[in-house]
Formats: structure tokens, sequence, C-alpha cells
């Protein structure tokens, strides 16, 4: 899961990543929403109607929602197994971008030589991988999937607070969607949180109020350091331009060496999941030609989750390269929606009215955020060129 790794107009996705928004921020004096401008968000949805959006969205919805449907199956049975999925999830993006920029003349990592200093992405490194484990590692803390979406929709409060740090200005329209966001990251945390008090009453093995406390805290610095990593990527393009593709790469290509610390937890999780029930792998069209494959079914899941967070990557760069933040917000936040239906009804996930109805205000509020956004860089626009 992960974090924003390229600017507003070129989401990773991953994270997913995963899809935190970090955007620029103009004066608060931009002129008011008019009859103009919801024509234009009215026209920004109909952007995706283009040749080419039955596979954007195709890849979006298929890959992102495919891709929380793996992860739930992983986590429901390995609590456990954060640090190895985050693992794979970094060597095949990883994996990918080397075939991608492979470079025989370029010794000895034999990689075509970046734009931005391997210096510059020191610290970036550093924050997209910490961002990545601890999103990872709540698992452990029974952080259910629904609470880890919403959780993680909260983006744009984070991203404010670190933009007030960094002396940037916020429009009233900004601040009050933050406010009805936080709202409800409160609401759905503090009713999810007496779900699992009653839930250890009656069970055992349901974590107790402390242990999902020390999850929400987990996640709240992997919020805050997701923001703070935006700014400092939001710094780098200013200075060096935005090569996404180059960054996604190198982000976590750089990054696998930190994972040597936790290699042996690595390698203990890779067995528990091992130990699982094998399945087949062969199509049954092809079983009377090619000898049956079987693997370990949570290896199965491993690695389609791997697979599938890529596509999902991909699914959202093609997606903001072809239509406005506005779009791209929209169709995000949809995706996130159909994520948490999804759970609810493939993993018998239930959500109390409270937490539901804080899931509205934070879907709510983040989306009018980001229109919010774009009506400002909109004005800008036509204050610059006036």
């Amino acid at each position: 899961m992960s974090a924003n790794t390229i600017p507003a107009n070129r989401k990773t996705g991953f994270i997913d990543t995963v899809d935190e928004k970090e955007a620029k921020s103009f004066s608060s004096t931009a002129s008011p929403i008019g009859k103009g401008q919801l024509v234009k968000a009215a026209s920004a949805v109909a952007q995706i109607a283009s040749a080419q959006w039955i596979l954007i969205l195709g890849l979006i919805f298929g890959g992102c929602c495919s891709n929380v449907f793996t992860l739930e199956a992983i986590v429901q049975e390995n609590t456990n197994a954060g640090n190895l999925i985050t693992f794979i999830q970094f060597l095949f993006v990883a994996t990918e971008g080397y075939i991608h920029f492979f470079a025989p003349t370029q010794p000895p990592l034999f990689i075509a030589k970046p734009h931005v200093p391997f210096q510059r992405y020191a610290v970036g490194v550093t924050l997209f991988f910490l961002v990545s484990v601890l999103n990872n590692f709540v698992w452990k803390y029974h952080i259910s999937i629904p609470v880890h979406i919403i959780f993680r929709s909260g983006g744009p409060l984070f991203s404010l607070v670190v933009g007030f740090i960094y002396g940037k200005k916020f429009s009233r329209a900004q601040i009050a969607s933050v406010v009805i966001l936080t709202a409800g990251v409160i609401c759905a945390t503090l009713f999810d949180a007496k779900n699992v008090k009653d839930k250890k009453e009656g069970t055992t093995e349901t974590s107790n109020t402390r242990e999902f406390a020390i999850g929400i805290l987990i996640l709240f610095l992997a919020q805050v350091l997701s923001a703070v990593m935006s700014q400092i990527n939001e710094n780098t393009y200013k200075k060096y331009g935005s090569f996404w593709r180059e960054n996604l790469f190198y982000m976590h290509f750089l990054t696998l060496p930190l994972f040597y610390p936790v290699r042996n937890s690595i390698i203990d999780e890779f067995h528990n999941l091992a130990k699982s029930t094998p399945v087949s792998v062969t199509p049954p069209i092809l079983s009377a030609l090619v000898p049956q494959v079987c693997i370990p079914k949570q290896i199965l899941y491993l690695l389609l989750n791997a697979a599938t967070q890529y596509i999902c990557v991909r699914g959202v760069n093609n997606l903001a390269g072809s239509a406005t933040a506005v779009t791209v917000t929209i169709v995000l936040n949809v995706r996130k929606c159909v994520s948490l239906l999804l759970s609810i009804y493939l993993f018998g996930n239930k959500l109390s009215l409270g937490t539901t109805a804080g899931a509205i205000l934070v879907f709510g509020g983040a989306a009018w955020y980001s229109i919010e956004i774009s009506r400002l860089r909109q004005a800008a626009k036509s204050l610059k060129s006036a």
C-alpha cells in the first residue's frame, strides 16, 4: 500500500497506495464557484468516455478492486504477513521497471541514467519504505480492510497540515472539506473501536481496544509520513521535471535493500503461507494436455496481489494522463467505495451505522477538497492569462 510518489497530475495509484492525492494550493482569494465551474466539472467526468475508457476503467476497477480482494484473502488467515506482502509488491514493480530501463552500456547496474540524482531519492525512498511497511504492518492489530480504506482516504487532512507547515495557503472551502473529512475519520474510527471492544467480550481471538488503538496510531503515522513524502516529491518535480515511470521504478528498486533487516520475518511469513492448501493453476481446458500444477493457495493470492497492484498503478496513471484532476478524484473515490462494498460482501465485513456515516463524510469531504483544488487551479490559470 502505497503512497503517493508522483505529482498531482501523475498518480501512481499505489498503496494504494493506494490512492491519496497531493495537490498544489493557491490563494483563498480565488473567485467563488459558479455555473461555469459546475459545467467544467461535469465535462471533466465525460473525459473518460474516450477510445481507451474501457481499458482504463478495466485496469483501475479490475486491478485495484482485485488487489483488495487478494489482500484481504491473505490477511484474514495470516495477519503477520505484512512485510512479505510489501516486499513482493516492491519486487514485482522493481523487476518490471528494471526490464523497461535496462541499459547494457551502463554498468554496474545496467540501468538508464535517471533524470533525478540518486542522492535526491534518499529521503523519499526511506519515507516510501516506512509508509508502505507501516500500512501493511497494521494487520496484526486487527485493523479491518474497511477501516483501512476509510482511514487512508483521509489524505487531504494530512496534506493540508503539512502544507501549512510549508507555508501554503488554503481556501475556506478546502478547510471546510477537510473538517468534514476529519469528522468522518474520527466517527468511523470510534465506532469501529466500539465494535472491536464488543467482539472482545464475545470471543477471545479478537484484539482488545488497546491493540486497535495501536493500529490506528500506526496508520496515523503512515499518513503523516506520506504527506511529508508527497511534499518532498513535489519539490523534486519542480526542480527536475516530472518523470513518473522513472520515479516509480527507482522508489521501488532502491527500497529493496531496506528489507534486509526484516529478511528473517519475510522468510517465516513465506513459509507460513506455503503451508496453505494447494490449488491447481492449470486451466481446466488444458488439463488433458499438460500436467496439473498446484501451488499453495496463499502463495497464489500473494502473487496475484503483486500483479493486480501493478495493474492498478498503470490504470491510474493512464487515467491521470488523459483526464483532469477532478475526473481522477471522482473515479478513485468510486473505486474506493466499490472496494469497500466488495470487502463487506465477499468477506462478511459489517459496518455499523456510525462507521457508514463516517465513510460517507470521508469520501464526500475528499471529493469536495479535490474539486476545490481544480477550481483554484483554473482560477489561477485565468488570472495568469489575463
